[in-house]
């Protein structure tokens, strides 16, 4: 039942949305949050001091009230989500406050309690003041972050507004980790550190996150001292690319360099310890290999069920090129037909160095015998191709192949400009106004 609410309401929240605001949104990521702070203080004139906010029990405190007022849903059944209660070890809890935990829709409900922050923010302030005063507004979720000129604006002015407006939604800044901070002192924010050096700012992996993640490989390898090796490293693979991936498009190669290291180390003595009346050099011969260029690499050999024989080995951190993220404009919505060329750039755009996506692109080009559908022209690199959805995103239109063709980058444009729909498998004369 929700889903279907939410089907309904994510339109609405998306055009209410802050345009920095990245939590919980279709196209939006904590990447997209980092590089707008990089645009907003990366430059020598770019605002100096931030206010590294968070709020104290976010989900569990909004005001139930405000919700039923400002919410744009049916009032009685978001009544009855929100009063439902928790059953926790047999005993059900009332509750008087908060999204509906666990339900889907809480993120858009939460989203739908911050929106405004940014733009009324900059309404009180005047918007050629807020320019004036640097003040730029990044939010996820519940952490946020806003930039200002000087300390005294922060703690003066923008502090006692951001307290008010979540006063009337029933939350407060937490006091813990709340705090005004220079740039040249850094902050934390969605497992990052944003600091300049000389004027540089350098985003890298914060010390928390590097930290927890490697407890994460620790706990693994340790719970598993009995398990075959390319058991291991099935295991532990998806978990050091998903960390390596998630640092990607920031300066994360000594940190790449330093996990690997720390990873080494513990794989080494999980080795050993397995073998403990075997030499060193046989433990190495055993569990060790070389591989191009790279040499100790955890890898073995493995025999599939047809017989054949391959290598796995341990995912390597610093084989992790860094690629800057491209990110979303603000004011993109997902849910607008005008922006459904501009959306599908984006997502072809993140996605060309993904196998799975390059496989995909493969399949379509073979499918057109290489050509594109509306000019009937061969597709090439020098040419470019756009990924087009038959059926718009903004429609209903899912990622299937059945529902996208290549065309090339100024026949999508003419297709968007122009109106025109083409239908898969096309034939001659298949573009039909739409």
């Amino acid at each position: 039942m929700q889903a279907l609410y939410m089907l309904a309401l994510s339109p609405i929240a998306e055009t209410r949305g802050d345009p920095n605001s990245y939590g919980f949104r279709i196209e939006r990521s904590t990447a997209d949050a980092m590089a707008q702070l990089f645009l907003c203080l990366s430059k020598r004139a770019s605002a100096c001091w931030v206010l590294d906010a968070d709020i104290e029990g976010f989900f569990d405190n909004i005001n139930h009230d405000w919700l039923l007022r400002n919410a744009p849903t049916e009032t009685r059944m978001l009544r009855q989500w929100l009063k439902a209660g928790v059953i926790h070890k047999g005993q059900l809890h009332a509750t008087d406050a908060g999204t509906p935990q666990g339900g889907i829709i809480s993120p858009t409900l939460a989203n739908l309690a911050l929106d405004g922050l940014e733009r009324l923010l900059k309404e009180y302030l005047g918007v050629t003041r807020a320019k004036k005063l640097k003040v730029n507004v990044v939010r996820y979720a519940d952490d946020f972050v806003i930039t200002g000129a000087s300390p005294e604006v922060l703690e003066n002015e923008v502090k006692p507004w951001v307290e008010q407006f979540l006063a009337t939604r029933g939350l407060r800044l937490s006091l813990k980790k709340t705090r005004i901070a220079h740039i040249d002192e850094g902050f934390d924010f969605l497992g990052w550190n944003f600091r300049k050096y000389d004027g540089t700012l350098l985003i890298k992996p914060n010390k928390k996150n590097v930290k927890a993640f490697y407890s994460k490989i620790r706990e693994a390898i340790d719970s598993h001292k009995t398990v075959k090796q390319e058991d291991l490293i099935r295991l532990l693979n998806p978990k050091l690319r998903g960390w390596a991936l998630y640092h990607q498009p920031v300066v994360a190669k000594q940190a790449y360099s330093r996990m690997d290291h720390r990873v080494f180390i513990k794989l080494w003595r999980w080795a050993k310890r397995r073998h403990p009346n075997k030499s060193l050099d046989w433990v190495r011969k055993k569990y060790f290999r070389t591989s191009g260029d790279r040499t100790w690499v955890f890898a073995t050999t493995v025999v599939d069920a047809d017989g054949g024989k391959r290598e796995v080995e341990l995912y390597s951190l610093t084989s992790t090129p860094i690629e800057r993220h491209k990110k979303v404009s603000g004011d993109y919505n997902p849910y607008d037909p005008a922006m459904e060329a501009q959306g599908e750039k984006l997502r072809m755009d993140r996605m060309l160095s993904k196998l799975k996506y390059r496989k995909q692109i493969g399949s379509l080009f073979a499918s057109q015998n290489g050509l594109c559908l509306l000019c009937k022209q061969p597709i090439t690199k020098e040419t470019g191709w756009h990924d087009h959805h038959v059926v718009h995103r903004s429609l209903g239109g899912g990622d299937e192949l059945a529902n996208r063709i290549l065309l090339h980058p100024n026949c999508h444009n003419q297709l968007h400009t122009r109106g025109l729909h083409v239908n898969k498998p096309a034939s001659i004369g298949s573009l039909v106004k739409a």
